[in-house]
């Protein structure tokens, strides 16, 4: 190895060795917040509060160590690869830091002791997100693009027992068991907790990238449309949604009093036009929790949508189009209405997924 190869190599290290530090302060800095909080100590609160400017001004020094790298090795490919990783990466360990200091913070505002369920709860979540955050700090310093991969499952854990918080913390509510501003401060704990498997997901992004040069694939939107009967109008939107944008988004169609088949009129239509008919039967919206939580978007053709779903999952998102004629299918509304949904899905998708949108 000459001079130059051992000096490169030399400072990568001291920046590897760096971001595993700050790395463990962070999970520190986590795990003490949620001490605090089971054990209601106000005291290491404060600290933990405290404890996060030693990890701003690291993560500051780190930003200012690969800058340094870059106008000093003038790097490529791999290397230059990790020294960007590094600079995002350091955002996502800021935010948790953050969501620490943020949680201590809560604490110190608690009237009281959390209850059993909850400290269950808290101790669940913690366990879960610390210990993807802890895997995805080891695959990025190790250069494991493998095992980065593995680790980003474990996000569906977090989320799901975020979705049993939020039903836990709705019946202390209803029983009135914690003060409305206790029941807040815990809803804001337990946001922080998911938030930081979400920043692990993205280390692990940063991981992949850094060690293959393979880039974030564009998420797929899972979009769903719905109106009472499903005979018409919903079934058109699905239709027209994947034929302009099929690399975009998965798109289904459901009613809320589904009719007993297709309306001739949408079949007709849709041949005309060229668009392949994706429904043979009008089909009744999903009932269950999961079900709807598989949709990214729900979007309401028209009116009467929240009378019939029985729960809305806290990530989806509900749109009101209200495009749907009422009264027998004319050939004339159902060309404005094509032309207004088409308008409609080209503006949506292009928000999801930008310009590049297919």
């Amino acid at each position: 190895m000459s001079h130059y190869e051992e000096r490169l190599q030399n400072d990568l290290d001291a920046i590897r060795g760096k971001v595993d530090a700050v790395g463990k302060d962070v999970i520190t800095a986590i795990q003490r917040a949620c001490r605090s909080l089971l054990t209601f100590d106000r005291a290491e609160a404060a600290e933990t509060i405290i404890g996060d400017m030693p990890i701003n001004r690291a993560i500051r020094d780190i930003d200012k160590d690969c800058h340094f790298f870059v106008a000093r090795h003038l790097p490529s490919a791999g290397i230059l690869r990790f020294v960007s990783s590094v600079l995002r990466l350091t955002i996502a360990i800021e935010r948790i830091g953050d969501y620490a200091a943020k949680i201590a913070r809560e604490v110190v505002q608690l009237t009281g002791p959390v209850s059993d369920t909850v400290a269950r709860d808290v101790e669940l979540m913690s366990e879960q997100s610390v210990g993807m955050l802890k895997q995805s700090l080891r695959s990025f310093i190790e250069g494991d693009a493998d095992h980065a991969r593995g680790t980003m499952g474990m996000a569906a854990q977090v989320d799901s027992s975020f979705e049993r918080v939020w039903a836990d913390l709705l019946r202390e509510g209803e029983e009135k068991s914690a003060s409305m501003a206790d029941l807040f401060a815990l809803l804001t704990v337990f946001r922080r907790l998911e938030r930081i498997s979400d920043q692990a997901k993205n280390i692990c992004e940063e991981t992949v990238f850094a060690v293959t040069g393979q880039t974030k694939e564009p998420k797929t939107y899972r979009i769903l449309f719905v109106d009472g009967p499903n005979s018409c109008w919903s079934p058109l939107a699905e239709a027209v949604a994947a034929k302009a944008f099929p690399n975009s988004g998965a798109y289904a169609s459901a009613g809320w009093e589904p009719a007993s088949a297709i309306d001739p009129a949408l079949e007709a239509f849709l041949e005309a036009k060229g668009i392949p008919s994706r429904h043979n039967r009008p089909v009744p919206i999903p009932t269950t929790h999961d079900e709807l939580d598989d949709y990214h978007v729900i979007v309401n053709l028209s009116s009467g949508l929240r009378d019939h779903l029985a729960e809305k999952p806290f990530k989806t998102v509900l749109l009101n189009w209200d495009l749907a004629p009422e009264g027998d299918v004319t050939e004339e509304q159902l060309d404005a209405v094509h032309k207004e949904i088409a308008f409609k899905t080209r503006e949506l998708m292009e928000k999801l997924r930008g310009q590049d949108a297919d």
